[in-house]
């Protein structure tokens, strides 16, 4: 393997820890969600809101690197998906809109709105935010519509390489069933998520009951969801790079990737057990409230494992359903030999970058939030 192959390969993989850091930061959209069926009382509701309200930085930060990093690295995925299917896309950006508007005016004096409202709001960012982004993941394994033509690159006047042809630009790809179960898994992992950390960021007796006897409920939801995405992922007939180059179809793509590559499968496997021993640990242990990190790494290295597994081992990692050869790959689609280096000399900050993170959070998480300090700061809080 190449120099240029292997930075193509580390690229792709440092996209897939910016999606899995993604998913895990989702709990703060799940737990948006349940603003209304967990907090009972309006100080339960604000309790929800500022414990979230102190992390939803770290999402909307994360979907922005995410994108940046996509752009520097495989720029061509990035006009592909963010300029073709860019309904999908703008959806998700607008619900993020939503969350910095409510969490910044729902208690300010005189708002229109009003509180419950900007809760509102909330809560669709919740549901959204996770439900597209899982269809968008699913469809690395699915396909889209697109058709690419780097000789468009010429023409003057009309030099765009690729084109969306269906006239929904990302809105169908919730009509494909394997999209459509990854995205409602995400959607109820982020719920589950957001409980794990309430239960390690709230002090409330009456709340952490009602969290612990609904886990188990969205638990089986998600795992009902998931496994189905995940078998008929591993029964599909997959997209495949050839020796040639030509794209192809392949009987059990995916299973055989798993196979072909056991350190990815065991990193995938052990993301999965993290999950349900992040989970089961808070259901059947009535003092055990860390399970929001075993849980968050475990979704971090499972999300990371299936990206992998979209890319690695001769998969285009961006298939294309309308055309086999207009599919994108690791190797067709990068920036050049030159960009990658010098983005990977940079890439060098990143653990200093999560170091800090860790420090920040550990600082604002030292102790739980609860009724004594919302009356204490009523001014500061949301």
């Amino acid at each position: 393997m190449s120099t240029y192959e292997i930075l193509q390969h580390y690229w792709w993989a440092i996209i897939s820890l910016l999606g899995g850091l993604l998913v895990f930061l989702f709990f703060v959209q799940g737990g948006n969600t349940m603003i209304f069926s967990l907090g009972k009382t309006e100080e339960q509701r604000r309790l929800i809101v500022n414990s979230t309200g102190n992390k939803w930085e770290f999402t909307f930060t994360t979907l922005v690197t995410f994108g940046g990093a996509a752009f520097a690295s495989f720029p061509l995925f990035y006009s592909t998906s963010f300029g073709g299917a860019y309904w999908a896309w703008m959806i998700i950006l607008f619900s993020f809109v939503l969350q910095a508007v409510s969490y910044e005016f729902q208690n300010k004096i005189g708002n229109l709105l009003g509180t419950k409202t900007y809760r509102i709001f909330l809560t669709i960012n919740g549901v959204i935010g996770p439900l597209f982004v899982g269809v968008a993941v699913a469809s690395f394994f699915t396909g889209s519509q697109f058709i690419v033509n780097k000789t468009n690159f010429i023409e003057s006047q009309m030099p765009v390489i690729s084109q969306w042809t269906n006239p929904l630009h990302g809105l169908e790809l919730v009509e494909v069933l394997n999209n459509l179960l990854l995205g409602v898994a995400v959607l109820f992992l982020s719920r589950i998520l957001g409980m794990l950390y309430f239960v390690n960021n709230i002090k409330d007796i009456d709340l952490e009951k009602h969290i612990r006897k609904n886990l188990p409920i969205e638990t089986v939801i998600f795992l009902i969801f998931f496994l189905s995405f995940f078998i008929r992922i591993l029964r599909t007939i997959g997209f495949t790079v050839m020796p040639s180059g030509e794209i192809a179809m392949e009987s059990y793509k995916y299973f055989h990737n798993m196979i072909a590559m056991p350190v990815v499968s065991i990193i995938f496997i052990i993301g999965v057990i993290g999950v349900l021993f992040g989970i089961l640990g808070t259901i059947y242990n009535k003092s055990f409230n860390k399970g929001i990190w075993y849980s968050g790494i475990g979704t971090v290295l499972t999300v990371f494992g299936l990206l992998l597994l979209a890319g690695y081992n001769n998969t285009p990692y961006y298939p294309s359903t309308t055309d086999l050869q207009s599919s994108l790959t690791l190797q067709n689609s990068c920036s050049s030999f030159f960009t990658l280096k010098v983005m990977s000399w940079v890439s060098v900050l990143i653990p200093i970058v999560l170091v800090y993170i860790f420090y920040v959070w550990r600082k604002m998480n030292a102790k739980q939030i609860d009724s004594e300090e919302l009356k204490q700061n009523k001014e500061e809080l949301y």
